[in-house]
């Protein structure tokens, strides 16, 4: 039996201001869209040509304060093949990035970019993707 990763669910403030963000800095597009007028939410799954796995975003019509992340949740990671290319295109593009990073002070592998909620996305080198 398996059991195959298939989204990630966030809670968002803004639904059109977390679609942008995705789709601009990650190429993300909206796959579908579904509108629960009765339930008073609207669910939509993001994804990337190149992955099966989603991205989903729910808007609580009702939601008025900002949602508490918590300390048990860390990010999601994405891949790139030229970290420091993504790097500047993030900066230049005036999202909140962090420096590159190496572990154990090794060469730079990775950075943090943070979206409109305070959600972080981890962008990991990859030698191929």
């Amino acid at each position: 039996m398996e059991y195959p990763m298939i989204h990630i669910c966030y809670r968002v403030m803004d639904l059109a201001a977390s679609e942008e963000f995705y789709r601009k800095a990650f190429g993300f597009e909206v796959s579908r869209k579904k509108d629960y007028p009765d339930g008073r939410f609207t669910l939509s799954y993001l994804t990337s040509v190149e992955l099966p796995f989603e991205l989903e975003l729910t808007y609580n019509y009702d939601q008025k304060d900002p949602y508490v992340i918590g300390n048990g949740y860390s990010h999601l990671a994405v891949g790139v093949t030229d970290l420091e290319a993504s790097h500047k295109r993030h900066e230049k593009m005036g999202l909140e990035i962090s420096p590159l990073k190496g572990l154990g002070g090794g060469k730079p592998r990775f950075y943090f970019v943070t979206d409109p909620d305070g959600f972080r996305v981890e962008v990991v080198r990859c030698t191929s993707l």
